[in-house]
């Protein structure tokens, strides 16, 4: 991994490998395992829960600039967070696509994963889990998108330790 690791850092802006690399060594030692894959719009870096399947996070490559993807499946136990989100993340958010699925199951593909009921400024939100929850990297965006990923691995582990005592 890390030969490709080192080439995906070469495409990211200079300014924010430090950060990139920081959510690399966060999401690992916090047992995620790194998946890197060489797409036409170039490398897709996902962190896959080990143990599972579930992907926690994935960095994607965009003519506006690189954006870290999450899929915050523990969202409902911490969407008060999603409020402290700078005005601009909540913007895309709002403007991000309904989960058909959501709405009426028989809209979209039956293999598709269904997206994401939560509530943001007062407002419930049914939103695909593919586009709901992709901030830009930012120098404004970045503390949050830590903070993001630091709550969805904390209710995470909150919940398979409910799960377990069960």
């Amino acid at each position: 991994m890390g030969e490709k690791f080192n080439m995906f850092m070469e495409t990211v802006d200079g300014k924010f490998r430090n950060f990139v690399n920081q959510i690399n060594e966060y999401l690992t030692a916090n047992g995620c395992k790194c998946d890197i894959k060489l797409q036409k719009s170039g490398y897709v870096v996902s962190y896959v829960l080990n143990g599972s399947k579930r992907t926690l996070a994935t960095f994607v490559s965009r003519k506006t600039g690189m954006r870290l993807r999450i899929y915050p499946e523990h969202i409902r136990e911490y969407q008060s967070f999603l409020d402290s989100l700078p005005q601009k993340i909540k913007n895309e958010i709002k403007k991000a696509s309904v989960c058909k699925r959501l709405i009426n199951p028989d809209d979209c593909n039956p293999k598709c994963v269904m997206g994401y009921t939560f509530v943001l400024d007062g407002e419930q939100h049914q939103k695909c889990r593919y586009m709901a929850f992709q901030p830009a990297l930012s120098e404004e965006n970045n503390l949050y998108i830590k903070q993001f990923l630091e709550n969805e691995l904390r209710a995470g582990t909150i919940m398979s330790g409910q799960a377990n005592n069960a």
